[in-house]
């Protein structure tokens, strides 16, 4: 049943300054769970493989409930697998892992996070980079990537091999920065940023939208025209059902962040509005997208802005009110995790002196926002994500090993 190391460990919301102490990051994939002190243990099952290197993890819930954490995973030959495991107790166990697809050329990171959807049918939908293995090796396909996506009817057993998700047939360009997201009506989304036909320009890319329909990824539609070119889109869907895209814009090289609605699935959209008016000039793309979360108070969007006169990572609720600004300069990579009231920021940051990263999180609720905790046991962490579950948060995230050769961790935070 457990594909993972597990280490158990008690709870360890909010503690001390004064109790941190660095330790040796692990070089395990663990399960960090919150439990009475007296019960502390060591469960050893499937060890990971020391030789694999893995990164961006993503949890969410099934539409039976279940946990379902997706990551890669790349062995010591190049060969990147992307896999999804499943809990049925929330996040304490996991079941031994699925493999969607194995190939040189799957793309996995902060501007690409492959995603898997779990739909109201039951099935998965899975949609990541796809480079394909003769640009991967370096024997063409130049800049080529594409984005692909699998399906699996059988509960993540098996999988229908990648097909891409963009009907146009011409390779050689760039097809990427995309988030994926369920819409109201159970359909898929993809926004994703490509290539500009003919462009004399070293990068000019514009945004894009895919849906499917029945299960079937329609034609393309051009959503807007002039962005910011290496920027990752993002996704959600409101309490109101709406679909929302957030995009980091370009207006003569002022590069704030943009907002466009559905309120029909994807056939409209309505004007781009700046969500907030930062005023960030910069002469090149800052290659850092937002994040969000959402609740049935509303929706939460995180960003980074080098405005000089507000330099860091900003909070703002959906309307665009600005709610906090982290200006620490080793802050950066945050997520938001949405629950039933509350939402949580997370985000990476140096705690002490000597340069070691730690996850701080921050609760929101009623427009309020907390002081920053730490994940305890979280040294070395990066590239978060988190689930709500109940007055807990599950936390996934990788640890950067001195090799270079990152592992995965899951801590459960109590609020």
């Amino acid at each position: 049943m457990l594909a993972f190391h597990l280490i158990l460990i008690s709870t360890f919301a909010f503690f001390s300054p004064n109790s941190y102490q660095p330790t040796a990051p692990t070089s395990e994939i663990a399960i960090c769970h919150s439990i009475p002190e007296e019960n502390i243990s060591l469960i050893q099952n499937n060890p990971n493989d020391p030789t694999k290197i893995y990164s961006m993890p993503l949890l969410a819930k099934t539409a039976k409930g279940e946990v379902m954490l997706s990551w890669t995973e790349k062995d010591a030959q190049g060969m990147t697998s992307l896999c999804v495991a499943f809990s049925k107790d929330n996040g304490k166990t996991f079941s031994e892992k699925n493999i969607i697809y194995s190939g040189t050329g799957i793309g996995n990171s902060r501007m690409m996070r492959a995603k898997v959807l779990s739909k109201k049918d039951g099935s998965f939908v899975a949609v990541f980079a796809n480079r394909g293995e003769a640009a991967a090796s370096g024997k063409g396909g130049g800049r080529s990537s594409n984005l692909v996506y699998c399906v699996s009817k059988d509960g993540a057993a098996t999988w229908t091999a990648p097909q891409p998700v963009d009907s146009d047939p011409k390779q050689g360009i760039v097809r990427g920065f995309f988030d994926a997201v369920l819409m109201s009506n159970d359909e898929i989304a993809v926004a994703y940023l490509k290539d500009v036909a003919n462009s004399t320009k070293h990068e000019e890319r514009d945004l894009r939208l895919v849906v499917s329909k029945n299960g079937v990824m329609q034609p393309e539609k051009l959503i807007d025209p002039v962005v910011c070119d290496c920027c990752p889109i993002n996704l959600f869907v409101d309490a109101q059902g709406a679909l929302n895209v957030i995009y980091r814009d370009n207006n003569d090289d002022i590069r704030d962040m943009a907002k466009m609605v559905s309120t029909d699935n994807a056939a409209t959209f309505s004007k781009p509005q700046i969500l907030h008016n930062d005023g960030w000039k910069i002469m090149g793309c800052p290659h850092s997208g937002a994040v969000s979360s959402t609740t049935d108070k509303g929706a939460l969007i995180s960003w980074f802005s080098g405005a000089e006169s507000e330099k860091g990572i900003r909070l703002a609720t959906q309307d665009g009110k600005k709610l906090l600004v982290i200006n620490d300069p080793s802050a950066k990579n945050q997520a938001l995790v949405g629950g039933i009231q509350a939402s949580v920021l997370l985000w990476e940051q140096n705690k002490a002196e000597d340069g070691i990263s730690q996850i701080a999180f921050r609760k929101i609720s009623n427009g309020k926002v907390a002081e920053t905790a730490w994940i305890e046991e979280s040294l070395n962490g990066t590239n978060a994500v988190g689930l709500a579950i109940g007055n807990q948060v599950l936390v996934a995230y990788e640890v950067k090993q001195a090799n270079g050769k990152n592992s995965l961790k899951v801590s459960t935070v109590a609020l």
